[in-house]
């Protein structure tokens, strides 16, 4: 081989390892963090975790190959989800998914920066997360449960299905901002309804206990559960309906299929598929403050029959017609 073949078959031989190498380099690991509004042992926040994963995985990102995921599990405890929000920030993530309205306002304390898309907010505007649903700005956008005038309907459903109820007492979180301003929504309705609301602020599973058996002394009582209180209080609440016989309306579908009565609210895993989708776009570079903030599209009316066997109910057949899911 004469010299000067030599050195060009060397120098191409060299120019092609840069090439090699890059070609074998992994993909760039992603980081994003996810505050849950669940307990870490609930299996319906489980299902919703596992939903959101499934889409990104549709979408290409794979947790532990190009994408790592860190979650923690706030159960809407509001010292929990600050302190979680903090270490999530800490690791200094591409994108964090917030649940909730006390998750999304924990995250958005620690950051103004690192992109966040939020999930089951009823009023993000009036909660001070955003400035406008269309045009959220700033590193902030997601996905509303329900705007407040629904949680009139479930006075509406639960006189329906229960005419001579009198007494309806709401459960609620009064630490949470949706917990507060869901009892409004229900209290204005309830004077055109003839129907006497009071709130039961949930915090220690005791005062529940308490509360609910000093109500369920007088007649024709009913219960509204607001999604603020069953995040960790969902199967007491669901057991305490069912001893005092009192007919509840909630706002999840998770609370019938553990044994309550009805439900009417939005398809909650529908969500975090939708959720999945915006933490795609930021990761390939969107701006949260480009994304609106978007509605829910499906909306579900829950009835567990059983339940309401054992409560002595025969609900109206026009209900049981509307209705998406019947549990018998």
């Amino acid at each position: 081989m004469r010299r000067r073949e030599f050195i060009v078959l060397v120098g191409g031989v060299a120019a092609a390892w840069p090439l090699r190498a890059s070609a074998q380099q992994p993909e760039q690991m992603r980081r994003i963090g996810v505050l849950m509004n669940a307990a870490a042992d609930d299996p319906y926040g489980r299902a919703r975790l596992a939903a959101f994963q499934q889409v990104l995985q549709q979408l290409g990102w794979s947790d532990g190959r190009n994408v790592q995921i860190d979650t923690r599990w706030g159960g809407n405890d509001v010292e929990r989800e600050r302190t979680y929000a903090a270490e999530l920030v800490a690791l200094a993530p591409h994108v964090i998914l917030a649940v909730g309205t006390l998750g999304v306002t924990a995250v958005k304390r620690e950051t103004k920066t690192i992109p966040i898309v939020f999930n089951s907010v009823s009023d993000p505007v009036g909660a001070g997360v955003i400035d406008d649903l269309a045009r959220p700005g700033g590193n902030v956008t997601g996905f509303m449960n329900f705007e407040y005038s629904l949680s009139g309907k479930w006075l509406d459903l639960l006189k329906e299905i229960v005419p001579g109820v009198k007494r309806v007492a709401v459960l609620r979180d009064s630490a949470n901002p949706a917990g507060i301003a869901q009892f409004g929504a229900i209290r204005a309705r309830a004077s055109s309804l003839g129907v006497d609301v009071n709130p039961i602020s949930v915090g220690d599973p005791a005062e529940i206990e308490r509360a609910v058996a000093a109500f369920a002394r007088r007649a024709n009582g009913g219960l509204i559960v607001t999604g603020s209180a069953v995040a960790r209080f969902r199967y007491l609440i669901v057991a305490l309906a069912a001893r005092y016989k009192l007919p509840a309306v909630y706002g999840n579908r998770f609370e019938v299929t553990s044994g309550g009565l009805i439900s009417y609210g939005p398809d909650l895993v529908d969500l975090y598929r939708l959720s999945a989708n915006y933490v795609d776009r930021i990761l390939r570079g969107a701006k949260p403050a480009d994304l609106p903030v978007q509605t829910p599209t499906k909306y579900e009316l829950v009835i567990n029959l059983k339940t309401a066997k054992a409560l002595g109910l025969d609900l109206p057949e026009s209900v049981i017609a509307r209705a998406d899911e019947v549990i018998e």
